[in-house]
């Protein structure tokens, strides 16, 4: 007595060829069989997947649930469209829905992925900024994981061009470069000298960047990422000045005035740049060489003088 009135109660199933037949019913010939065809068969997927009415009925209360269900739906729809749009056009019917049943399948094992962070699978975010740090204290408590790297990593890599990765490298591998800034001089600049060119550089040749025009905004982008510096000191080997000094773009500038002079500076790795390059632009065994050129840290990093 109890199942009897259970099923009545119960809703009916929807019927997906309900949903599509009015439309394959405007369809000539061997496109009205196809797609009959097709809206039979996406039926019984749907009903196979969603187990019958149990889901429509979570899809009355669940949000989540519902928003699968309706994109289930649309799947199949949109499959018995194109077996039919297929038929039309000349396709053997045999063919077409062997391609639906293909179609029908990789949905059906292809589910929706939970959303990840750092590789691990996390049910939902946090919206508010209490509950982002109380989530953020709770990872920290994790003793299982191992993902160590810094998550600003994997955002720098998508705030990076090409060129840019080759000047880190660049100056992972060889060390600071040298910098030169073109000043105005003589008696006049000894009290009030103006900067004419400033952070003359070879690091685009020496790099082998493409752009060449571009490596002042390279520069900035990368001290924006604080993965480079703007020393005032110069590099110690001086003799590379020579070549710097030398070059066309600093020659003009020289000349531009009548007294000018050369100021010499270098561009460095910051700590936080460092670690980022050894990481992620270079394979295991440079990253983790410990005979890579030094660089200063920058003058608020730097530990007080005792």
């Amino acid at each position: 007595m109890s199942e009897r009135f259970e099923d009545e109660a119960a809703p009916p199933t929807p019927r997906l060829p309900q949903l599509v037949d009015p439309v394959v019913d405007t369809l000539p010939g061997l496109a009205r069989v196809a797609g009959t065809a097709a809206a039979h068969t996406a039926g019984w997927g749907l009903r196979a997947s969603a187990r019958g009415w149990l889901r429509v009925g979570r899809a009355l209360v669940d949000r989540d649930e519902a928003a699968a269900l309706a994109r289930d739906v649309g799947q199949y729809v949109g499959v018995a469209g194109d077996l039919a749009r297929q038929v039309v056009d000349g396709r053997p019917v045999g063919e077409a829905l062997l391609r639906a049943g293909e179609a029908l399948g990789a949905s059906e094992r292809s589910p929706a992925r939970p959303p990840a962070v750092n590789g691990h699978v996390v049910a939902s975010r946090p919206t508010s900024l209490r509950e982002r740090g109380a989530d953020l204290l709770a990872r920290s408590r994790d003793v299982w994981s191992t993902d160590d790297r810094h998550p600003a990593y994997d955002r720098i890599l998508d705030d990076l061009a090409p060129d840019e990765a080759r000047i880190l490298v660049l100056l992972l591998e060889h060390g600071p470069q040298p910098s030169v800034d073109v000043r105005t001089g003589g008696p006049i600049g000894l009290v009030n000298s103006q900067l004419l060119a400033p952070g003359l550089n070879m690091l685009g040749p020496r790099a082998g960047v493409r752009y060449l025009d571009h490596v002042p905004s390279y520069l900035n982008n990368l001290s924006r990422l604080g993965l480079v510096w703007l020393s005032k000191e110069p590099v110690r080997d001086h003799a590379e000045y020579q070549v710097l000094e030398a070059q066309p773009d600093v020659t003009a500038a020289l000349r531009s005035v009548k007294f000018a002079k050369v100021v010499r500076r270098s561009v460095h790795l910051t700590p936080f740049g460092e670690e980022f390059c050894r990481l992620a632009l270079v394979d295991e065994a440079v990253g983790a060489r410990e005979d890579l050129p030094e660089h200063a840290v920058p003058p608020e990093e730097a530990p007080p003088q005792p």
